[in-house]
């Protein structure tokens, strides 16, 4: 498991269009109608070494999600070409990127380490393992689930929480919206890039700008979505 490849995607020419997230790099383009997205889908399709690469596409009535990898430490050198030809077939095709639509929701189920069991999870989802910490839907419609340690010397509080993985410029517009409609920032430590707010029942969310805003002033990892962190939800 490494950081080199997704912070060489962050950091790479022309992709512009590709949102990384936690799951690694996602694009959205947006189309006229349902027969378009499936035309787009075709011609993103036959983009030389995409099939067979793990890609998921998901086709909508005005647009094509396309995500290259299902975790962002599957992120590669070779998935920056495959992003900027599927971007060049895209633009040769009329479809329009829009960043704004891009994000991930991620369920992050927390235990101390001997209690961790993401072989439950995957069962009763009928999910499978992209690595050891996590479970993601096969058919690339439900959220990830990902096994969070906790520090054994501290007690458990919550034992589950949300992440929300947006694009960069896309996060204050997001936590916005979540205020206005009731949340309450309980931890801003990470902030710019990440908050961890709660519902009226306190229930816990975290709103993050890692891993797409890494590569920009003042966006450090938040500690709620680091692998394998210590630390209470």
């Amino acid at each position: 498991m490494s950081n080199q490849g997704w912070q060489d995607f962050l950091a790479a020419d022309d992709v512009a269009d590709w949102v990384v997230l936690h799951g690694g790099a996602m694009a959205v383009f947006r189309v006229g109608s349902l027969v378009e997205a499936v035309r787009l889908a075709e011609a993103v399709a036959s983009v030389v070494g995409l099939d067979g690469a793990g890609a998921l596409m998901t086709i909508g009535d005005d647009q094509l999600t396309v995500r290259l990898t299902r975790d962002i430490w599957q992120l590669e050198q070779r998935h920056l070409d495959l992003a900027r030809a599927v971007s060049a077939a895209v633009r040769a095709h009329g479809g329009v990127a829009d960043r704004a639509r891009a994000q991930e929701v991620q369920l992050a189920i927390a235990g101390q380490p001997d209690t961790v069991d993401a072989g439950f999870w995957r069962a009763v989802l009928g999910y499978a393992g992209v690595a050891d910490d996590n479970a993601v839907d096969p058919l690339g419609h439900g959220s990830t689930v990902w096994m969070q340690d906790l520090d054994p010397a501290k007690p458990l509080r919550h034992a589950m929480h949300v992440d929300v993985s947006v694009a960069r410029e896309q996060v204050q517009e997001r936590l916005a919206a979540a205020l206005a409609a009731g949340g309450r920032i309980v931890d801003d430590s990470n902030a710019p890039a990440g908050w961890t707010l709660t519902d009226r029942a306190g229930n816990r969310v975290c709103i993050c700008a890692w891993p797409d805003g890494s590569g920009h002033p003042a966006a450090a990892e938040p500690e709620s979505s680091r692998p394998n962190e210590d630390r209470q939800t």
